[in-house]
């Protein structure tokens, strides 16, 4: 079940299917309370975070630790566990430079030039970035230049892109055939006659059930008696504390699953009778007036760069382009 839920996870980040992701995680992480992991499935479960908070990187206010970093920055305290799990050197120090790059640039783009800043000073306090790098960030910081031609380079969907194709090497590393493997070893042991081939495959099948159903009241009664933790969480003891912005206030709710107040624990009392689909946006008059005031500047086609000039309250380039097609087809635009 964990290498399924794995493999969906990787799936979903593919497409940016960010639903589906979210519920896929929260499953994924009542797999993995109280159970003893092996090291590709620890290996695994890192890669589960690291790729929950790229997903959730141009969200600001964001928090998947306690201390209230941004994703990107969450996900750079992540990278140095998974880096030795990239064969390729080259490929590991592009994602090290995009991480860095994007966790300051995410906060230039939302106009909050202060978080930058601080987001920049977290960044080499706690850990090495290179001198020029530094530098380029600094005086990008200071003049606001959202459109510096470094920043185009190492952009945000260049992140995701590279992301996934180190996330291709490490399914080759880790494999998730282990209902394969099991189904072959099956068949393989099993009788050439149709009559007894059937009979085992039902044998297995009721084992495998019951050995399901024991495992689960067994990992049941060890989550119940031990401490309930916050999983794919990475904990730091020098938190990030922004000087002249606001802290973020919401916090990742992993599998619409509530907190605990106090201490951050799950409780089984705020999980959800139902699941609440999420309430869709509608397009005010000022959002479409944005749109079509990018579009006269930079041309139809062209949303990555229109994102970067007004804010449209987390839409991405394929909801331009949707909403663009439907102020043509109304007769809105010409």
């Amino acid at each position: 079940m964990l290498d399924f839920l794995f493999v969906s996870l990787c799936r979903y980040f593919k497409d940016g299917n960010l639903d589906e992701f979210s519920r896929t995680l929260a499953a994924f992480e009542a797999m993995t309370q109280g159970c003893t992991l092996r090291a590709e499935q620890a290996h695994k479960t890192k890669m589960a975070a690291f790729l929950a908070r790229i997903i959730h990187g141009k969200k600001l206010d964001v928090v998947f630790e306690d201390e209230g970093v941004m994703p990107l920055m969450s996900a750079i305290n992540i990278w140095p566990t998974l880096r030795e799990t990239v064969a390729d050197e080259s490929l590991a120090e592009k994602i090290s430079t995009l991480l860095f790059v994007q966790a300051v640039a995410v906060c230039l783009e939302k106009g909050q030039r202060s978080m930058a800043a601080s987001a920049l000073k977290w960044l080499e306090e706690n850990h090495v970035i290179p001198q020029n790098l530094a530098v380029k960030l600094s005086t990008m910081v200071t003049k606001r230049d959202t459109y510096h031609p470094f920043l185009l380079n190492f952009n945000y969907e260049r992140l995701l892109d590279t992301v996934q194709t180190y996330l291709d090497a490490f399914l080759v590393e880790y494999p998730s055939d282990f209902l394969l493997q099991a189904a072959t070893k099956v068949l393989q042991s099993s009788p050439i006659e149709e009559s007894s081939e059937e009979s085992s495959r039902g044998e297995a099948l009721s084992q495998s059930s019951e050995q399901s159903q024991d495992n689960f009241k067994g990992n049941e009664t060890t989550t119940s008696l031990r401490s309930k933790r916050k999983l794919l969480s990475i904990k730091n003891p020098e938190p990030w504390k922004p000087e002249s912005c606001k802290k973020p206030k919401s916090k990742i709710l992993p599998g619409n699953m509530a907190f605990w107040k106090s201490g951050g624990e799950l409780s089984e009392k705020s999980l959800p009778a139902r699941k609440i689909r999420s309430e869709r946006r509608k397009w005010t008059y000022q959002l479409d007036q944005n749109l079509k005031e990018g579009v006269r500047r930079h041309g139809e086609g062209k949303w990555s760069r229109i994102l970067l000039d007004f804010d449209f309250e987390g839409r991405t380039g394929i909801m331009l382009k949707d909403r663009w097609r439907v102020l043509k087809r109304s007769f809105k635009v010409s």
